[in-house]
Formats: C-alpha cells, sequence, structure tokens
C-alpha cells in the first residue's frame, strides 16, 4: 500500500508538471501564406480599366499596381515565409500577363531582347518555390522591370538572398519594391525605354522589408521596434554591389514616389519605423 501511494503521488506531480509547462511554452505557430496586401495599397490601385496608369492585378503570388504607359509596375507587394519556399526549380517561361485589360498593350519577354537590360523580377523567382505554378507566376512580364545587370545579378540579388536568410531565421516578411523616373544605364550604355518606346527603363529601384518573428495577426504585432529595411538603388550598372550602401528611410521612398507605404500601420508606429535608416545585419 504505502508503495502504490508513493507512485500515485509521483504521477500527479508529473502531470502537474506537463500542464504547468504547457502554459509556459506554446506551440510554436507554423508559417503560412498569409495576404500579400496586408500592409496596405501604397498607391490605392484599383481593378478600374480605365485607371491604365494606376491598375491593381491581384494574384494569388503576390499584388502589383500595373502603370500601361510605362509597360512596368509601379509597385509590387508580397508575404515571404517559409510556407512559401520548396523545391520547384525555376521555371524560366516569361511570358505576356493575360490578365491585362483588353487592348492593352501586352509586354513580351522579346521587348528586353539586346537592350542591355535584364528581365528583372520584382517578386522573385526564388521567393515562390513551393510549386511550379507558383514560381512560374514570377515570370509573368508584369512582374519584370529593365534592370541594370550588375544591379539586378548582384545589387538586388544580395537583398533577396538576405531576405530568405531571414526567413530560415524563423521569420516571415513582408516586401513592397517598385520604381521610379526614366532613364538606366544598362550594359550597352544609356536607354530611357524600350520596344519602341512601350517600356520605360526606371531611373531607382527600391524595395521596403518588414520583418517579424513567425506569428499571428501580424499587423497589430508591428511596433516601434520592428526591423524595417529600405533601399533606393540607381538602376546603373556602375552601382555598388553591396546593397547595405543604398539604406535609406520609408519617409524618403515615399517623397520620391509619392506613395503611402505601410498605410495599414497606425500611424503613431508608421511615423517612428518610416523616419528610421536600418542599421541591422545584412548577412
Amino acid at each position: 500500500m504505502p508503495y502504490s501511494r508513493s507512485r500515485l503521488l509521483s504521477y500527479l506531480f508529473a502531470g502537474l508538471l506537463a500542464i504547468s509547462c504547457s502554459k509556459d511554452s506554446p506551440a510554436p505557430t507554423t508559417p503560412t501564406r498569409d495576404e500579400n496586401l496586408a500592409l496596405g495599397n501604397p498607391s490605392g490601385a484599383t481593378t478600374d480599366a480605365n485607371n491604365p496608369t494606376n491598375y491593381l492585378l491581384v494574384k494569388s503570388q503576390y499584388t502589383l499596381s500595373y502603370h500601361r504607359d510605362r509597360g512596368i509596375p509601379n509597385w509590387v507587394s508580397w508575404h515571404l515565409s517559409s510556407a512559401w519556399l520548396g523545391s520547384a526549380d525555376r521555371q524560366d517561361n516569361f511570358a505576356a500577363d493575360n490578365e491585362l485589360p483588353a487592348g492593352w498593350y501586352r509586354v513580351t519577354t522579346s521587348s528586353y531582347t539586346g537592350s542591355g537590360f535584364d528581365r528583372g523580377h520584382n517578386c522573385p523567382s526564388a521567393d515562390r518555390t513551393s510549386s511550379a505554378a507558383d514560381n512560374s507566376a514570377t515570370f509573368l512580364m508584369t512582374n519584370i522591370t529593365p534592370q541594370a545587370p550588375n544591379n539586378n545579378q548582384r545589387t538586388w540579388v544580395g537583398l533577396e538572398n538576405y531576405c530568405r536568410t531571414l526567413v530560415d531565421q524563423g521569420n516571415e516578411l513582408y516586401i513592397i519594391c517598385g520604381s521610379y523616373g526614366r532613364g538606366g544605364v544598362g550594359s550597352n550604355g544609356a536607354a530611357t525605354t524600350l520596344d519602341n518606346g512601350r517600356v520605360t527603363v526606371p531611373d531607382r529601384c527600391w524595395k521596403v522589408v518588414v520583418v517579424l518573428p513567425v506569428g499571428t495577426n501580424d499587423v497589430q504585432r508591428i511596433s516601434t521596434s520592428t526591423r524595417v529595411i529600405a533601399i533606393n538603388v540607381p538602376n546603373d550598372n556602375t552601382v555598388n554591389t553591396n546593397w547595405a550602401t543604398y539604406r535609406t528611410t520609408v519617409d524618403a521612398i515615399e517623397q520620391a514616389t509619392g506613395y503611402d507605404l505601410l498605410s495599414a500601420v497606425p500611424t503613431a508606429v508608421q511615423k517612428t519605423l518610416e523616419a528610421s535608416v536600418d542599421k541591422g545585419p545584412t548577412s
């Protein structure tokens, strides 16, 4: 009898300890695919075909504002977590976007042929590798901008790779990028347009990255201590290969573009985050 009572007390103690630990250590949140435009619509883009300079295209993989007369996106917004990443191959199937309104000129991969500018992804191919369909979506020409090769292949890709490193470290990201201005310098020299004027070569390429630990209610979790990386890079083949050289404020990008970035974030938090230059690690 004393032996049985001792064992019973041991089981009760172990049970209470397990309950206590479960309360103190909640199960980790599983990464999910969240709303690509959760942080706001920077330009108030709409799906009205009578608004050709700020036309909203909503894909499963990203959301963008398209400028018909420039033949490139104004901005592209997407969410990045490990739920978007997998083992799908790079499809390399650049294609015109058939979701554009009827009668609009549709840029094709040949629009860039011999131009000296890369077909630069906004939402990167490597950010959408969960399936072949997801990866193919990044090769639609509405997600592409003429980029100087050294910008696209070195500076820009450096930040893209770092973003995925942040995901590997247990974070999820909200990313918005775009371009503005007119005229860049590619491998063949300076140019303002491609494809007989149908595609504008931008002067600057910018990106904003909001970094959060994996969790839920993402917008509500953004605080004045949330890390925000903003860069603004000249579209020039002599660009510095270190993306950190071009860190700036969100305020500066907003002033240059006229957009309202992070508009879904509470105003007081926005004010602090948008005025700060990131000084965090770069690899």
